[in-house]
């Protein structure tokens, strides 16, 4: 499975947010009952994504030159400043004080899919980003080469067809 669609959901005072029901089943074949977290190089955002992904973050900078610099910034950055984040009995995880102000979250949090990871926004600033991403993608006519079904993993492979159909995730809007 993979993350997909953009699903809004409250932040509470203590800093609990429920992750969506769809991330969750993403994670389901994952030995950390959690996500991983980290702030985004590129964008007042947080990476998030499961332990398998981590561990292919870290197995990358294995193939890096030891002790370079390169090698040293991308751990620091990645892996030293991620954070584990257990699920609680209702699907929540608790945002530590220091992403939140990174990312400018208020009172509610977008978790937007992007396949094998997602990224956490404060939804305010998320949507004319994605909307201006729309647009450059448009204008330049933007497309895709499909790799064959097997060239994937099993496990993003579609499912076969049940031939039963039930409403999205609470909150999703895509």
């Amino acid at each position: 499975m993979l993350f997909t669609g953009t699903h809004i959901h409250k932040l509470d005072r203590k800093g609990r947010v429920s992750v969506p029901k769809r991330f969750r089943a993403t994670l389901d074949h994952e030995t950390f009952a959690g996500i991983y977290l980290y702030q985004s190089h590129k964008e007042n955002a947080l990476e998030g994504c499961g332990e398998s992904h981590m561990e292919r973050i870290a197995a990358s900078l294995d193939d890096l030159a030891m002790f370079s610099d390169e090698a040293d910034d991308l751990a620091d950055t990645i892996l030293g400043a991620s954070h584990m984040l257990p699920f609680d009995g209702e699907g929540r995880i608790i945002l530590p004080p220091e992403l939140i102000e990174f990312a400018g979250i208020d009172d509610q949090v977008a978790f937007v899919g992007r396949g094998r990871t997602f990224r956490i926004w404060n939804p305010d600033v998320f949507k004319p980003l994605q909307d201006a991403s729309r647009t450059r993608t448009l204008n330049r006519g933007s497309t895709l080469k499909l790799k064959p079904l097997s060239d994937t993993p099993a496990s993003s492979r579609p499912a076969a067809a049940t031939g039963t159909a039930g409403p999205d995730d609470e909150g999703a809007t895509g």
